[in-house]
């Protein structure tokens, strides 16, 4: 009898205590066990389940002979490095910046503004730049007309200037420049950086579309107080037929360093720097050979190229960073 009573005591505590019990006292419940899956990796790259891509220039309709000529390039580097290639056409120099940053595309050439853009989102390294009469950059200057009064800071005989730009360029204070267009390097970009960095205020500018307008703006005086080219589109062929003394009545007042580069080869900054090393000594014998010289000249529009590094480009990016400018809004 005392054991059939044990029995329907602990019948009856299990169904009145231990609830009372459980809500006072909540059960953690034990973790389900982790659902194990293996890591897919994806394969690497320059191979063929994974080819490095190589972009053309960037073209809506990109022509025949140019996606020919992409072709030619990409079976050269194929050839000289074992790594597999395929070529993309992007519709803008937008989209293939957005394209590096994201790894759909590896190899591309680039303006230097486009260059800029993707340095600062760490997408891309430079490894080669485009020559253009032997030189990688430029420079450019500010000119006046002889007549308006302006203090020449620059010494022709000697080449060089004669003061720091923070003095020869107080005297643009409150004076109405003359820019080429709102994306070009030489006539708006550069010029008005150093014109921020010197604290030189100016007043609302005159976009003149064409670096030869801006000198014959000059010449004639009736559009602005100064303006700005490359070096030296005073001398271009159509202005000296046009205006005889040109070079006598639109003066040099100062010239900056040659910082402006031309367009560059660049790489994503996603392949590793062995490969990124193979890659530009196959650029480098690809413009060796006739055939390759002629393909980069017709996808790229450059003749010859010279080996860089990032650390090259650090003066255009300080002067273009003081213009304070949007730089998706330089390139297309």
């Amino acid at each position: 009898m005392k054991k059939l009573f044990l029995i329907l005591s602990l019948a009856i505590l299990g169904c009145s205590y231990p609830a009372r019990w459980a809500a006072d006292n909540p059960i953690t419940p034990l973790p389900s066990p982790a659902l194990t899956q293996t890591p897919v990796i994806p394969p690497e790259l320059g191979t063929e389940q994974n080819p490095l891509i190589l972009a053309l220039s960037p073209s809506a309709r990109p022509n025949a002979d140019m996606i020919a000529a992409g072709e030619v390039i990409a079976a050269f580097i194929e050839s000289r490095t074992g790594y597999k290639l395929v070529t993309v056409a992007p519709t803008s120099e937008t989209a293939l910046v957005d394209a590096l940053e994201k790894g759909n595309a590896h190899i591309a050439a680039l303006s230097p503004f486009g260059y800029l853009f993707g340095r600062e989102q760490e997408a891309l390294t430079v490894i080669l730049a485009s020559m253009r009469e032997g030189q990688i950059f430029y420079g450019a200057q500010f000119i006046a007309n002889r007549e308006n009064g302006f203090t020449p800071y620059y010494d022709v005989e000697r080449g060089e200037n004669t003061a720091e730009a923070s003095v020869a360029l107080k005297q643009f204070e409150d004076k109405k420049p003359c820019w080429s267009d709102a994306a070009s390097p030489s006539a708006y970009v550069i010029p008005f950086g150093l014109l921020t960095q010197s604290q030189v205020q100016v007043r609302s500018a005159a976009f003149l579309e064409g670096q030869l307008n801006v000198v014959r703006a000059v010449y004639a005086r009736d559009i602005c107080d100064f303006g700005a080219t490359f070096i030296d589109a005073r001398e271009l062929p159509s202005l000296e037929a046009d205006y005889a003394d040109v070079l006598d009545r639109v003066v040099v007042i100062w010239r900056t360093p040659p910082v402006i580069p031309y367009e560059n080869i660049s790489l994503s900054t996603a392949l590793p720097l062995e490969m990124r090393r193979v890659l530009q000594r196959a650029f480098v014998d690809l413009m060796l050979t006739p055939e390759g010289k002629a393909a980069v000249q017709t996808v790229y529009g450059m003749d010859e190229l010279q080996v860089v590094e990032d650390a090259m480009y650090d003066g255009f990016a300080s002067y273009t960073k003081a213009a304070g400018l949007n730089l998706l809004d330089l390139i297309k």
